[in-house]
C-alpha cells in the first residue's frame, strides 16, 4: 500500500487558479509527505482546534480534536463523533497530517478525533489495532465533553487505517479488552481499506503482521456478524494498491449476507492517493463528490460554515 505517484488522476476545471490548484493539488499528492503540506491550503477558521491530547502512556498514543463552530450545525442537533485513522500501510503516518480530514467534517459539524497510533516496525500486530481501540474508548468516554453525542460514535479509516476501523467496529475482542463494545458505535466508513488480504504480499505489510505467523483472525471480514455496525464503503474502481473488488467488494458482500445495512460508492476518477486527498477542501472537486456520501451517513449539513475563528 504505498503510495505511488503514477496513481494520480484528476478532471479539469475553468479557471486558472483552479487549474493552479489542481496542478499544486496533484503535485502534492505524489510527493513524499503529501498529505502534509495539502494542508496549507486548508482553512483554519472553520473549527476549533486542540492538540497533542493522551490516550495512553506511549508517545505514539496522542490525538487532536477538531470540534465544529457553533454555526456549523442548529443548535440543539446532536453532533456526531468521528474517529479517523490514517493510512500509511502501519508503517508511516502521522495524526498532524491529516487536518484536512479534520476540517472538512468539522466545518459540516461534526467532532473529528485523529489519533497516533503505533507503527511497524517498533510494532506489529495487534499493537496498532489496540492502539486504535483505546483511542476509540477515549472517544467514547469523552463524546458528550466535546459537544457530541456518545450514541453517534463512528470510526473511519482510509488503506490500513481503514483496516483498523473495521477491526475495532468488527472484531469486539479490542473494544472488549477496554470495558467498551463495538455495539456502541453508530458506524464505520472504509475508504480503500484492505479487509482480506491473506497471504500478505506486501513487504511492509509483512513485517507489521510478522508473516507467515500472521493469524486468520487479523483479517476483519472473518469477523462480520449480524451485529456489526452499518457500513459506508468506498473506494477507487481502479486501485491498483488495494484491489476493490477482493477488499471492498468482498466486505460488502459479507455485511449484506449478514443482514448489516452497507452502503457503496466506487469512484472512477480517483485513485488510491485522491480517494482521501479529494476530503481536502481546496481539490474536494479532483475526481468524484467522496464528501457528500459520508456527510449524508453522517446526518451532517451538506454546506461548510465559513463564520468564526479557529
Amino acid at each position: 500500500m504505498t503510495l505511488p505517484s503514477s496513481a494520480l488522476t484528476f478532471r479539469p476545471r475553468r479557471g486558472a487558479l483552479a487549474v493552479s490548484l489542481a496542478v499544486a493539488g496533484a503535485a502534492l499528492l505524489s510527493a513524499c509527505s503529501p498529505i502534509r503540506l495539502l494542508d496549507r491550503l486548508v482553512p483554519g477558521d472553520t473549527y476549533r482546534f486542540e492538540g497533542g491530547i493522551a490516550y495512553g502512556p506511549a508517545p505514539r498514543q496522542r490525538l487532536d480534536v477538531y470540534q465544529p463552530l457553533p454555526s456549523a450545525q442548529p443548535a440543539g442537533d446532536a453532533r456526531p463523533l468521528v474517529v479517523f485513522f490514517f493510512g500509511g500501510t502501519w508503517t508511516s503516518g502521522d495524526r498532524a497530517s491529516y487536518r484536512f480530514m479534520g476540517e472538512a467534517l468539522a466545518a459540516r459539524g461534526a467532532v473529528v478525533v485523529v489519533p497516533d497510533y503505533g507503527l511497524s516496525p517498533a510494532f506489529t500486530y495487534p499493537v496498532f489495532v489496540q492502539d486504535s481501540a483505546r483511542a476509540v474508548k477515549w472517544a467514547l468516554d469523552n463524546a458528550a465533553r466535546l459537544g457530541a453525542d456518545p450514541k453517534q460514535v463512528y470510526v473511519m479509516g482510509h488503506s490500513s487505517g481503514g483496516y483498523n476501523a473495521a477491526m475495532v467496529a468488527l472484531d469486539e475482542r479490542w473494544l472488549g479488552e477496554l470495558g467498551a463494545s463495538p455495539k456502541q458505535l453508530a458506524g464505520w466508513i472504509g475508504l480503500a481499506g484492505p479487509y482480506d488480504f491473506l497471504p500478505v504480499g506486501d513487504p511492509q505489510a509483512q513485517a507489521a503482521f510478522n508473516w507467515p505467523d500472521t493469524p486468520r483472525d487479523s483479517q476483519p471480514l472473518s469477523h462480520v456478524t449480524p451485529a456489526a455496525p452499518r457500513a459506508l464503503l468506498l473506494a477507487a474502481a481502479k486501485d491498483n494498491l488495494v484491489y476493490p473488488d477482493r477488499n471492498t467488494g468482498r466486505m460488502a458482500a459479507a455485511l449484506r449476507a449478514a443482514g448489516v445495512p452497507v452502503q457503496v460508492r466506487l469512484f472512477d476518477n480517483l485513485s488510491h492517493v485522491t480517494l482521501v486527498g479529494a476530503f481536502a477542501r481546496p481539490i474536494q472537486w479532483l475526481g468524484g463528490p467522496v464528501l457528500p456520501p459520508v456527510v449524508d451517513f453522517l446526518g451532517l449539513a451538506s454546506a461548510p460554515s465559513h463564520k468564526g475563528a479557529r
